[in-house]
């Protein structure tokens, strides 16, 4: 008796990590379909035209992010990531747009159809909500930042701040600083975030990871 429930045992280790393998190896399979799909020209197209003073160099940075966020969003499994960017925002609108290439993009890319919802920033300058969180802790994952204390912002969080989008969420590393119109993103690392279920994420703890400690309070002066 105790043989066969020793093999059982046995069994269900090897199954799950045998589980696990296949969880990790979907997501990079899902990573470099992201890294290269190319997105419907007419969204850059769409950013020109919402935002006039914009380049062409400045539009490939925001499709850049809306890569980088759906890069993001498939780390974080079903756990729902927040749209830190009102530009990146606008881009992935318009590519919902392509129904039957947005929705093959999603079940190749993600492995489930991602819903649009409307970009968020904080609930207030110092507060932020879970799922701004997860997309603050995956996107300094990508970019080697620590989440605690931050160096400089992830792209996703820089966007709409060094492309002065006017209707765009601006976020400061330093939240001392007197600026009324930036959300202190020196903070939000202070949690996890990582509540709801990670799904398939890569990562055992949702990839949101870090202490719930957060040294000074503030991130440090930008690179």
């Amino acid at each position: 008796m105790g043989n066969i429930v020793l093999a059982i045992i046995l069994g269900s280790v090897v199954l799950y990590l045998i589980y696990e393998m296949y969880k990790k190896t979907d997501v990079k399979r899902r990573e470099a379909y992201i890294n290269n799909y190319k997105f419907p020209l007419r969204i850059s197209q769409t950013l020109l035209t919402t935002y006039p003073h914009l380049k062409v160099s400045d539009v490939d940075l925001i499709m850049k992010g809306l890569r980088e966020y759906f890069h993001v969003c498939n780390m974080a499994g079903k756990t729902m990531v927040s749209m830190p960017s009102q530009a990146v925002d606008v881009a992935w609108h318009d590519f919902i747009l392509f129904t039957r290439k947005y929705e093959s993009f999603c079940q190749k890319g993600l492995g489930r159809f991602l819903h649009h919802t409307p970009a968020e920033a904080m609930q207030s300058k110092t507060i932020a909500q879970d799922s701004i969180k997860v997309a603050w802790n995956f996107s300094c994952k990508r970019e080697n930042i620590d989440v605690n204390t931050p160096k400089k912002l992830p792209l996703l969080f820089a966007l709409d701040s060094s492309l002065n989008i006017n209707d765009g969420f601006k976020y400061s590393l330093d939240c001392r600083a007197k600026n009324g119109a930036a959300y202190c993103a020196g903070d939000i690392g202070c949690s996890s975030g990582c509540s709801g279920d990670s799904g398939d994420s890569s990562f055992g703890d949702s990839g949101c990871g870090g202490d719930s400690s957060c040294g000074g309070g503030c991130g440090g002066g930008g690179d």
